[in-house]
Order: structure tokens, then C-alpha cells, then sequence
């Protein structure tokens, strides 16, 4: 016999796992939820290094230099921030106008990542009370069946194995989730502030020569 197999209870990982879940569902919209779980794939990965960005905007100033700021408009861009950036001077939006998108884009992407986390942290404060609970409900099926010696077990092995359910999925899975998530969150938050700086510096360049023009 499997040794694992006497920690398996069915019904103990169905109030736990389904309490979790129709609690998520009540507290949260089911977009949040999905990019919630969509999150999980940047789990693996690390924080983006804005490295080769910041030099991309620096070759952006020097074409901006030599062939003119609407050479800008031809160029290719992958960052999403950087592209806003660039429309805008291409544009002939103010510097400060550049600048303020710039940290409304990282502030927006922060957010949605931390709303991510929130799914996460909230099915780890879930966990251990739909845990308790399912120790309720096998408590109540053993008293219950204190006359049939064959029930009590099944009953007692709902109610520890729901409180072992709980603990482990709210602190052995949700809650590292949710504090990845949010580690980088501030992680990318914090590189891309080194884009601010010199995109706000390209549009003040590049702003004389749109307002000759």
C-alpha cells in the first residue's frame, strides 16, 4: 500500500480546495481571478532588467539627432512604456506630459501585478479556516456515527486531514505565491524608474525642434 494514500480524503480536499475557491469567487471578479492564475507563468522568471531599454532609448536620441524626431515614428520598439513615450514626442506632447504617462504605465502595471498577489494572499487566509471547518464537518460525522465503529474512522480522517489540507496549501503554496508575486512586482517597479530620467530628457530635446516645426 502507497504510504501517501492515507493523507488522501476526498472530501477534505473538496471543502478545503472548494471553500478556497468559492470564497476567491465571491471576493474578486473573475478577470482578476484569471490574470490571478495567468500570474503563474511569470513565476520561473525573474525581474526584467531595463539594461538594454535604457540604451534603446539612448540610440532612439541619437537617430532623433541625426535624422530628426519623426524618424522616432519608424523605429521599432518593444517596450510598451517606451513606445507610449515615444508616440508622445513624436506627438509634441510636453516633457512633462511624457514623463507623467511614463510613471501612470509602471504605477498601472504595478498595480495589476499586485492585484495578482492579492488573489493569492487572500486563498492563503482562506485556506486554514475552510481547513478548520472541514474538521468541523468530520468532527460532526464521527459523533454522529458513534454508534457504527466503521464510520468513526472516515470521520476523524476528514477532520485531520482538512486542517493538514489548509495549513499546507495556505502556507506551503498560497501565501510563497502571493509574496513572489508581489517581490516582483517591486523588483520591475523599481528597474523601470531608470526609464523616467531619460525619456523625460529625449523629450525636452527633441520638444524645441517640434515647436520650431
Amino acid at each position: 500500500m502507497n504510504p501517501l494514500a492515507t493523507f488522501a480524503d476526498p472530501t477534505a480536499a473538496l471543502v478545503v480546495l472548494g471553500g478556497v475557491a468559492a470564497a476567491t469567487l465571491v471576493r474578486f471578479p473573475l478577470g482578476q481571478i484569471g490574470r490571478g492564475l495567468a500570474a503563474l507563468a511569470t513565476l520561473p522568471r525573474a525581474a526584467p532588467r531595463m539594461d538594454e531599454t535604457v540604451d534603446q532609448i539612448a540610440a532612439l536620441g541619437r537617430i532623433a539627432r541625426k535624422h530628426g524626431v519623426m524618424a522616432l515614428d519608424k523605429s521599432v520598439i518593444a517596450d510598451p512604456d517606451v513606445a507610449l513615450a515615444v508616440r508622445m514626442i513624436v506627438d509634441g506632447d510636453p516633457p512633462e506630459a511624457v514623463r507623467d504617462a511614463v510613471i501612470r504605465a509602471r504605477d498601472a502595471r504595478a498595480e495589476r501585478q499586485l492585484a495578482a498577489a492579492e488573489i493569492w494572499s487572500s486563498m492563503a487566509e482562506a485556506a486554514p479556516a475552510f481547513g478548520l471547518i472541514g474538521t468541523i464537518i468530520g468532527l460532526v460525522r464521527m459523533f454522529t456515527a458513534m454508534q457504527d465503529p466503521a464510520a468513526i474512522g472516515p470521520g476523524m480522517a476528514v477532520a485531520l486531514l482538512a486542517t493538514l489540507y489548509g495549513a499546507l496549501f495556505g502556507n506551503l503554496i498560497a501565501q510563497p505565491i502571493a509574496g513572489r508575486l508581489r517581490r516582483l512586482a517591486r523588483d520591475e517597479a523599481f528597474e523601470r524608474e531608470r526609464l523616467e530620467a531619460p525619456l523625460h530628457a529625449l523629450a525636452r530635446r527633441e520638444r524645441p525642434r517640434v515647436a520650431a516645426a
